[in-house]
């Protein structure tokens, strides 16, 4: 097998591992939206159209406390978390390389789990195939498992209580941590998570996010074209 064999190879297998550990996370979202009041086919299609996991949720949470008058703020908040995906396609569209319809496609599938295996890969081509086998993988066990919750609705429970959550969140740290090998991401991730802290109990939801995604994008500018001459950090020693 060659060294390209093999980087794609692993990009696949990291694709369909993120994608099955955060599918099962969403039997919690079917579940959570058909006991909020949303009926099966509403939940079926926030999922296949929205199909962003955290504006999903807030999308739900809103309505669940507010009712249709909370409407509008569940859109917004929904909205505002969105925003990341079009921060994540000014990074993955010259690697995904999609044409045409297909670039549509693309669009729908740039999410977190996406963009952080296809761009953790070594090689265009292994990029190409960790994006599109995470993010073709998701889409189809999301929304098979939003449908199982959605079925079972109050049978399951506190979905919470079977930690699903927390599997989903370990598989995307699982990609993220290789980044984290030198002292300036490392002083990025930190000062990112300090920040969210922070503002999370003064802003509404979703703003947070988008704060610090816009800070981390003109931290990457300034680092890359105003003062690219500057060395990187030494690596981080376990």
């Amino acid at each position: 097998m060659t060294a390209s064999d093999s980087s794609t190879a692993r990009a696949r297998a990291q694709g369909l591992q993120v994608a099955l550990a955060v599918s099962l996370y969403g039997v919690s979202f079917g579940a959570l939206a058909v006991t909020s009041g949303f009926s099966l086919w509403q939940t079926m299609v926030l999922s296949l159209v929205m199909f962003s996991g955290a504006s999903q949720f807030a999308l739900i949470g809103i309505i669940a406390t507010g009712g249709a008058a909370a409407g509008l703020a569940a859109v917004l908040s929904a909205g505002l978390l969105g925003i990341r995906n079009s921060l994540y396609a000014l990074r993955m569209s010259p690697l995904v390389g999609a044409r045409g319809g297909l670039r549509v496609i693309a669009a729908h599938l740039t999410i977190d789990e996406s963009t952080a295996v296809g761009s953790a890969q070594t090689s265009v081509a292994a990029g190409r195939v960790g994006f599109w086998t995470t993010g073709v993988g998701l889409f189809i066990g999301w929304n098979l498992m939003t449908l199982l919750g959605a079925l079972l609705g109050n049978v399951l429970g506190d979905v919470r209580t079977y930690g699903l959550d927390a599997a989903a969140a370990a598989a995307f740290l699982g990609l993220v941590w290789p980044w984290l090998t030198r002292g300036e991401p490392v002083v990025a991730a930190v000062a990112a998570a300090v920040l969210t802290v922070a503002l999370v109990p003064a802003l509404p939801t979703g703003v947070p996010v988008l704060v610090v995604a816009l800070t981390a994008i003109a931290f990457g500018l300034y680092r890359h074209r105003v003062a690219p001459q500057a060395p990187p950090r030494e690596e981080v020693t376990p």
